[in-house]
């Protein structure tokens, strides 16, 4: 039976020519089931010679597939790793096609590149500004989202994880009791011991304890809870949701018919809301507490003394301005965790990058709505 020129199998010889230009002439068919038989022995006999100089002859390949642009592309890379040069020779216009296909430059000497390209001011600026509207149109989205969510679960209190919401309040609330009310005795201690070197030369002691309490009540206790809050439950939720993300298990959510946002979101939220103001209200009676050891030991004033001064320069308004300030930063807090963890893409090390930025943007949220806050009582 006479082979046709399409049945040919793939074979090569390699010779060296006098100048030392190796020259490699692939004839037959160059597809999947050719290459793999004859890929090893064509690159040993390419590593045998170890060329400068390589020419392919194509002009006997009746056929190519991708398997065999693959084998013209890795002889070319062998080439290239020496510093050496690939010519192609005879290319057949089926053969041209084929390689046009992977972007093979049969004309120019292809050499490899190891820099990572540079970019310049204006692309680093377009880049940081493409990113900046896509983290805003997300940011909206996620607020209408979790908006909607809240709605839902007052009209489905049902749809609400009432039992992981629980769990989230003792997380968020409890554990963080003993560090809450560590930090803000030291901070009260602190606030009155320098505001005794002040004021005991005038002969006022006894208002230190109300300086202490108005400031912790209306002002600091808030501030350092959430803070506080922020460091341990903001970075939790983003690492814990980040997670999630990340193994694929916030898709299998959106498959499953769930709503990520009230599955996930909603409870660590409405915990937050309801553990930190108690938390921030633990955290004005240990800094009174931590103001009345030092007017007691330093300042030869009594406890109910002490006690009777901060009674009467607390009022409601007092309580009611801290209370309040509590809860926008508990919703503020939570909302930024969540919105990290959910915008986390990549591997392990984004979660630890979202992680972070939940702490740095909550913190710099804090501060920023608390001087809205003053500006509003001074001025509103």
């Amino acid at each position: 039976m006479v082979e046709s020129e399409h049945d040919v199998p793939a074979r090569f010889d390699v010779s060296m020519d006098p100048d030392g230009e190796c020259r490699l002439r692939l004839t037959g068919r160059l597809d999947v089931v050719n290459v793999s038989g004859i890929q090893q022995e064509i690159m040993a006999a390419i590593d045998r010679h170890r060329p400068r100089r390589l020419l392919l002859d194509l002009c006997d390949v009746t056929y190519l597939d991708d398997f065999g642009a693959l084998l013209i592309s890795q002889l070319r890379d062998s080439v290239l790793l020496r510093s050496g040069t690939l010519r192609l020779a005879n290319v057949p216009e089926h053969v041209q096609q084929m390689l046009s296909l992977i972007h093979f430059d049969e004309g120019d000497v292809c050499r490899p590149t190891f820099e990572k390209p540079t970019s310049d001011a204006v692309s680093r600026l377009g880049e940081a500004t493409l990113q900046l509207v896509f983290n805003a149109r997300y940011l909206v989205s996620f607020l209408g989202s979790v908006i909607l969510s809240f709605g839902y679960a007052v009209v489905h209190p049902r749809a609400l994880r009432w039992n992981d919401t629980v769990s989230l309040m003792e997380k968020t609330g409890v554990d963080a009791v003993p560090i809450v009310a560590l930090t803000s005795f030291l901070l009260g201690l602190v606030m009155a011991f320098m505001a005794a070197l002040q004021l005991r030369q005038f002969g006022a002691n006894i208002y230190v304890a109300s300086l202490v309490a108005i400031a912790m009540v209306s002002e600091l206790g808030p501030i350092m809870t959430a803070i506080i809050v922020a460091g341990r439950s903001g970075s939790a939720f983003a690492a814990e949701i980040g997670t999630m993300r990340i193994s694929e298990e916030i898709d299998a959510l959106y498959i499953m018919g769930f709503r990520p946002a009230l599955f996930l979101a909603v409870p660590r939220i409405l915990a937050s809301i309801v553990v930190v103001p108690l938390l921030t209200l633990f955290s004005s009676i240990f800094a009174i507490a931590g103001g009345l050891l030092v007017g007691v030991l330093m300042l030869d004033l009594t406890a109910a003394a002490y006690l009777n001064q901060t009674v009467d320069s607390l009022t409601l308004s007092d309580f009611l301005w801290g209370f309040s300030k509590s809860i926008v930063f508990a919703a503020v807090i939570s909302w930024i965790g969540c919105l990290r963890g959910f915008q986390v893409r990549g591997g392990a090390a984004s979660v630890g990058n979202a992680a972070t930025s939940a702490v740095v943007s909550g913190i710099f949220l804090i501060i920023f709505l608390d001087a809205m806050f003053a500006f509003i009582r001074n001025y509103g």
